[in-house]
Parts: C-alpha cells; sequence; structure tokens
C-alpha cells in the first residue's frame, strides 16, 4: 500500500495504532511511545523495517526502536482515542533527519515509486541545499538538480517547481535503482556522475566529488553510516 505522510502531529503525539483485535507485536520507541505493528524485519544490518497493522511500513534506523514486545493482550481501542498514521510514526523515526518544508511532497512522491523518503530528502540536501531556484554551473535545475535532457525524459515544463521536480528526480532516481539492482550507493553515484561512468568502473567511479557526495546523502539519510 502506497503511503502520504503530512507530518503534522506535535512532538508528543500519542502513537498507537491497533487494526480491530489483531494481535501481533509492540515495537518500543526510545522515545518512550509503543507501536502496535504485525511484525518487522531487519535489513542491512543496523535498518528495522516496521510492518503497519493497517498496511504499509517504515524504516528507520533500528537505534531509534528500543525493544520489540509480543502483543499479548489484543483489544479493540476506543473511536475517540487518537489513532496514528504512518505521518506519526515516521515523525518519530525519521531521527535527526528532518524532513523540512517539501516534506508532504517528497514523502507522497516517494512511497508512490518505492523509494525511501528519507534518501530522497537528503539527495535535495545534498544536491541543492533544499533551494527550488538552485542552478549549477552545468545546467542541473531545482530542487534535485535536474538536468535539462532528465526534465524533458519526464515531461518537466517548469523545473523549478518543486512538485515536477520532486516527481522526476525520484522517477529518475528508481529508475537507477532498478537498472542497478537495488544498490542505493551505485544508483547515488549514478544520479552525480551518469550511469555511464558506474557501468565503466564497474561500480562507485573513483572521483572525490562523487564519493563524497554518495558518502554524504547516506550519512544524512542513515545516521551512522560512513
Amino acid at each position: 500500500m502506497k503511503l502520504t505522510f503530512k507530518y503534522c502531529l506535535a512532538a508528543g503525539a500519542f502513537i498507537l495504532l491497533f487494526a480491530g483485535t489483531a494481535s501481533a507485536e509492540i515495537a518500543v520507541l526510545g522515545s518512550g511511545q509503543t507501536l502496535a505493528i504485525k511484525g518487522h524485519r531487519l535489513i542491512d544490518g543496523d535498518r528495522i523495517v516496521l510492518e503497519l497493522r493497517k498496511g504499509g511500513e517504515v524504516t528507520c534506523d533500528k537505534t531509534l526502536v528500543e525493544k520489540i514486545l509480543p502483543d499479548e493482550v489484543p483489544f479493540k481501542e476506543p473511536e475517540q482515542t487518537p489513532v496514528a498514521t504512518a505521518d506519526s510514526v515516521a515523525a518519530v523515526v525519521a531521527g535527526p533527519m528532518e524532513m523540512g518544508p517539501y516534506g508532504e511532497i517528497i514523502t507522497s512522491v516517494a512511497q508512490t515509486h518505492g523509494v525511501d523518503p528519507l534518501l530522497v530528502r537528503a539527495l535535495i540536501h545534498v544536491e541543492s541545499g533544499d533551494r527550488p531556484t538552485a542552478k549549477s554551473h552545468k545546467g542541473a535545475m531545482g530542487l534535485m538538480q535536474l538536468m535539462p535532457s532528465t526534465a524533458r525524459l519526464y515531461n518537466v515544463r517548469n523545473p523549478y517547481d518543486p512538485k515536477a521536480n520532486i516527481a522526476a528526480g525520484v522517477k529518475h532516481l528508481k529508475s537507477l535503482l532498478d537498472r542497478m539492482g537495488g544498490a542505493v550507493e551505485l544508483a547515488l553515484a549514478a544520479y552525480n556522475a551518469g550511469e555511464g561512468a558506474v557501468m565503466k568502473f564497474n561500480g562507485i567511479p573513483p572521483y572525490r566529488e562523487t564519493r563524497d557526495y554518495v558518502s554524504r546523502i547516506l550519512s544524512i539519510a542513515r545516521p551512522g553510516t560512513r
């Protein structure tokens, strides 16, 4: 299921998500809040995926989840009790990486195309410093620094429009992820240096700019990554 986050809950929001009377697991977050989930799994050794009971998933650094407990006492939450959405979950597990003014667009588009919203957010920060009017000396434009050829490929009429720019940039990133077999580091390298350079060197090109670029994005999107 594709989810749309709005990031409008206050930091102290009450986070509980139950579906009917089904029981599964309870995730205890580092903030002390709890979240009822269907299940969980680890990826890449330091990331955890929480499967939400009403559909969808949230991925975060495993250090943000204190523990996972069995949900042994199923119950139905009263209708008047605030029910958390993926918005509030993401706001908690996002940690130090703030989604910023374009968070709603980023998350909606990223979820639609199956890309990690935090990865997109980090890429935008590194590419343009969050400036929708940014333009490089090479002609890259907007938040995700679309090259003219990329903008044409995705029929972007105004590359400085945040929504259009992010939509095209995420589609491009997703296509690179698919062609790189899901390898995030290679997809980011291809976004920066071009797919041809990655193929030529059979990995991240030995360009200092590209290596720093990949490292910076991953360190922002995935705290603790080097």
